[in-house]
């Protein structure tokens, strides 16, 4: 014998709820493709601390357009993991604009 869970719930409850399990379908889609992102992203920090480390030892300077750069990639990683963390509803570029930078860098840096 089975009962039925649906009986003296209203039809619109129970398509809410088939809408609603359609949503959270496919925002995990969406939280999937940008933890691939996020995975492509560390890539390309690690590559870019590296480079730096590499022109830095070589020119006893940094280059800041590498800072600029990587500066940028981190606030986007910053953005997409709040989106994947369910802290933030606004989907990451490509889906909106690439976010703008909210922290410069600092003027100098400095080694201790």
């Amino acid at each position: 014998m089975t009962i039925d869970k649906n009986i003296g719930k209203p039809m619109e409850s129970i398509k809410t709820t088939i809408l609603s399990r359609k949503k959270i379908s496919i925002r995990l889609l969406y939280t999937v493709f940008f933890l691939i992102v996020f995975e492509i992203l560390k890539i390309i920090v690690q590559v870019t601390v590296l480079f730096q480390y590499v022109y830095l030892f070589i020119t006893k300077t940094y280059s800041n357009p590498v800072r600029r750069f990587s500066n940028k990639v981190s606030f986007y990683a910053y953005r997409v993991m709040r989106y994947v963390t369910l802290n933030e509803n606004t989907l990451p570029f490509p889906f909106a604009d690439f976010p703008e930078e909210t922290d410069v860098p600092e003027s100098e840096v400095r080694f201790k």
